[in-house]
């Protein structure tokens, strides 16, 4: 019992160095790297690869992934700016792998970034690479120690269910300066655990909560006029105001999100984002509109999920690809309609989970609005229908000085609506 109190105790002395160390010699003014990474349509469509390379491999079959060094700065710049604007960089050596990471954080008095470093390494090839190096700031710790408290903090939190699905099915990593190759082994357990990671398992009584409103104010719905996308958004924000301190408010605005796209929008967004696999809200289902029409609805709700899900430049990207798509043979043709609604629901969705303060401010200025103009700007004048061909004749491309002219005055126009207007 003694020795069980000691190690308990020594753990945490530890971890509260651990912690001290990174306070007072990580988190600085100035960011080791530069914060900002801009995504394009490339780092997409690679992002997506990446990260679903592993879905190819069967239940108990050995698989293998190759990864560059390119490849590896992608993937993990794309995770982090999931949850705080980041930046890593990620260097191969032979048989070492080097990271610099640089991490935002909430408005304090000690400082704007933390700064990290640390190399991992694996001079047997039988073993998987461990902690060679750590760095807080310009502060070099013992790699021992180091790794022994970031081990102990996994084994006694949360995160351990993540980390053993991460580690236990690899069973070889190679790394050379041109790449990192990975070879894996997982069961048919390792999967379903991945798959319900990934998905957000709707079990989440939060998600219920506004999944219950939802299906009432459907209820209520008189089915002889539109179901506008304000009558479910106002409502649902008006109960997260009330649910929500500083703490939590991104967290339920989120939720707010997620359980309305689920609703509009979810068999359009299940290719872009892993929408809860939820039970239907309620037996009766109307089509949610925006200026009478569908579709922006749909884009709106769609792109503020996405954003809330991953980040705002996703969602950007995402939308611009998506027009583009449409305007070859087949398609729809390329809406500046559809594209505004993507870009409000963007912001949208940027303002709704970006900062505790910005979250409390748009559910309040959510619980007062009138109707959906005051969240999202008239785009009916813009041009739409546009085959690849019209498309290049009167824009080139995305990047041209028509294309950019006519996307800052749909962003002026976001911008001069009610809700963004009082951000």
């Amino acid at each position: 019992m003694k020795t069980l109190l000691r190690s308990f105790l020594f753990l945490l002395g530890a971890v509260a160095v651990l912690c001290t160390l990174l306070i007072f010699f990580g988190v600085s003014d100035k960011p080791d790297i530069a914060v900002g990474w801009t995504l394009t349509r490339d780092d997409i469509t690679r992002a997506k690869k990446i990260l679903h390379e592993g879905s190819k491999t069967k239940p108990d079959e050995l698989g293998v992934i190759e990864l560059t060094q390119p490849d590896l700065n992608l993937a993990a710049n794309y995770l982090l700016n999931r949850y705080r604007k980041s930046a890593v960089i990620i260097e191969l050596k032979p048989k070492v792998v080097r990271f610099t990471i640089t991490m935002t954080l909430p408005k304090n008095s000690l400082g704007q970034y933390l700064n990290v470093s640390f190399r991992l390494g694996n001079d047997n090839v039988n073993e998987l690479p461990s902690l060679t190096k750590f760095k807080v700031g310009k502060f070099l710790l013992p790699s021992r120690f180091a790794a022994f408290v970031i081990k102990k903090t996994i084994r006694y939190t949360s995160l351990n269910d993540y980390f053993i699905l991460a580690t236990h099915p690899i069973k070889y990593v190679h790394i050379e300066p041109e790449k990192m190759t990975i070879i894996y082994y997982p069961s048919l357990e390792t999967i379903t655990q991945a798959r319900n990671f990934l998905t957000q398992s709707s079990d989440n009584p939060k998600l219920n909560i506004y999944q219950q409103k939802l299906a009432e104010i459907i209820t209520q719905h008189d089915p002889a006029w539109r179901l506008s996308l304000a009558e479910l958004l106002k409502p649902l924000f008006e109960l997260a105001y009330q649910r929500s301190t500083l703490e939590n408010a991104i967290e339920e605005n989120k939720m707010v999100i997620m359980a309305i796209n689920d609703y509009v929008n979810k068999k359009e967004t299940k290719k872009l984002l892993p929408t809860p696999t939820s039970k239907p809200t309620t037996e009766k289902r109307y089509s949610t509109f925006l200026y009478k029409r569908i579709d922006l609805a749909q884009h709106f709700i769609g792109s503020a999920a996405l954003t809330a899900s991953v980040n705002g430049q996703v969602a950007k990207v995402a939308g611009e690809e998506k027009e583009l798509s449409d305007a070859q043979a087949g398609g729809s043709g390329f809406s500046f309609i559809d594209l505004a609604a993507d870009k409000a629901g963007t912001r949208f969705g940027e303002l709704a989970t970006s900062l505790p303060e910005n979250a409390r401010k748009i559910q309040k200025a959510m619980s007062g609005i009138k109707d959906y103009t005051d969240f999202m700007p008239d785009p009916r004048d813009l041009p739409e229908h546009m085959n690849e061909a019209e498309f290049k004749q009167r824009y080139q491309s995305i990047d041209s000085p028509a294309y950019q002219a006519l996307s800052k005055q749909i962003d002026d126009r976001i911008a001069a609506t009610p809700i963004y207007k009082a951000e």
